[in-house]
């Protein structure tokens, strides 16, 4: 489907930052490697540059079809307020005005799930959080990040934002997999509880599944009836937010409650994966994939190891353009 730019049209997105760390260690987390003396020597130099080149990729998504960068975002792999107070505050979109909610979750590493907002577009009403309670062979507790949802209303209009980052396919995707059904299942807890207080509500499910929109957890779970997946018709196109072994996976998706595509307020208009070239590896057997900033430990000083997803939405009524 095309759209023509228009100011009327307005993108959101979801973006996994890849380990956006701060320099400083934390006692109560396993963040050791990037710090200066860690394994990534990690220092203030690469740091700086990576909160440049990923305010630069923000800053960049959406623009084709709408006049400013996404109205509001999920992030993926943020160690904390710093870091995310550094990233809306830096050059390239402190002119947006963001704002940011994000809470620290029990996840080892001490990555989080956060929310970037424009203060402009999106009035924020309250957030939460929801922790997903997992469990080893050894039944030890397994932790791992908290699911975000977060309730306001984008140009006046209530909506429901429910941000993930499931856990990861390490050790194999089906010794893994339950992991991730029990992640979707908690969503669906999430979703049923605004449903208990909302008759229709408008509700976005956006995150890094580590599965694909054909996955169990996502096609026979996750995507209730009252929701439609978009990514699910870009997977079937081969494209992918992450390059794996040389297979294009769509991990990172954007989900929509049925009422965006024929509301006559807010509607959806397309999905799409923000592949732009200078996101890109520009040479070697990696050519196109995400360029990151690192490979295994070799520091390459890119962006990330995702690509983001943004999807376009349309303002109908023409009283929520006051």
């Amino acid at each position: 489907m095309l759209i023509k730019q228009s100011k009327d049209n307005f993108s959101i997105a979801f973006y996994n930052l890849e380990n956006l760390f701060n320099v400083n260690h934390n006692e109560y987390t396993l963040d050791k490697d990037f710090t200066p003396d860690g394994a990534f020597q990690w220092n203030k130099d690469r740091y700086d540059l990576k909160i440049h080149n990923l305010s630069k990729a923000i800053s960049k998504i959406g623009n084709e079809h709408s006049n400013f960068p996404p109205v509001f975002l999920g992030i993926a792999e943020a160690e904390n307020d710093h870091v995310l107070e550094d990233l809306i505050l830096s050059e390239n979109l402190k002119t947006y005005q963001y704002d940011f909610v994000h809470y620290e979750s029990p996840d080892e590493r001490g990555i989080d799930v956060a929310f970037l907002y424009q203060k402009e577009f999106f009035e924020l009403n309250f957030s939460d959080t929801y922790t997903l309670y997992l469990t080893d062979n050894e039944k030890n507790r397994d932790y791992t990040r908290d699911i975000l949802l977060i309730s306001g209303k984008v140009f006046g209009e209530p909506v429901f934002i429910i941000i993930n980052h499931w856990p990861s396919r390490t050790n194999g995707t089906k010794s893994t997999e339950n992991k991730r059904i029990k992640a979707a299942q908690l969503t669906q807890k999430i979703v049923a509880d605004i449903y208990k207080e909302n008759p229709d509500p408008k509700i976005i499910i956006m995150g890094d599944f580590n599965d694909v929109p054909n996955s169990n957890s996502i096609k026979n779970i996750l995507v209730t009836p009252d929701f439609f997946n978009p990514m699910y018709e870009l997977q079937k196109e081969k494209k992918g937010s992450i390059l794996h072994n040389g297979k294009w996976l769509l991990f990172d998706q954007i989900i929509f409650s049925n009422n965006f595509l024929s509301d006559k307020k807010i509607q959806f208009k397309k999905a799409e994966v923000f592949n732009e070239y200078f996101l890109q590896e520009k040479y070697g057997k990696a050519k196109g994939a995400p360029l990151r900033t690192y490979l295994g430990k070799r520091y390459i000083g890119g962006y990330s190891d995702h690509f983001p997803v943004c999807a376009y939405l349309e303002v109908k009524d023409n009283s929520l353009k006051q």
